[in-house]
């Protein structure tokens, strides 16, 4: 729906690009802007984005975990129709 899963771009031994794409391009790039102000302000993303930069992963791979994280704290929101507490 969102269309931040990888999409992998392989075929027999060549292995393609890796990108996120697929879903609503407007909602991705609403949610690309929230995270990377997220990264910086929440304590809860922040700390998960930079345990993955501490790990190796490049900046925009972990800015797209974060990413997915997010949606995954908003889904369990709206299931539990909670208010924002992070």
């Amino acid at each position: 729906m969102v269309g931040v899963a990888p999409f992998y771009r392989d075929s027999g031994k060549l292995r393609g690009k890796r990108r996120i794409r697929g879903g609503r391009h407007s909602v991705r790039t609403i949610l690309y802007m929230a995270t990377l102000s997220a990264s910086q302000c929440n304590p809860v993303i922040k700390d998960f984005y930079k345990k993955l930069v501490a790990q190796g992963k490049r900046k925009k791979v972990a800015i797209t975990a974060c990413m997915r994280k997010f949606i995954t704290i908003l889904n369990a929101m709206v299931r539990d129709g909670s208010e924002w507490a992070y």
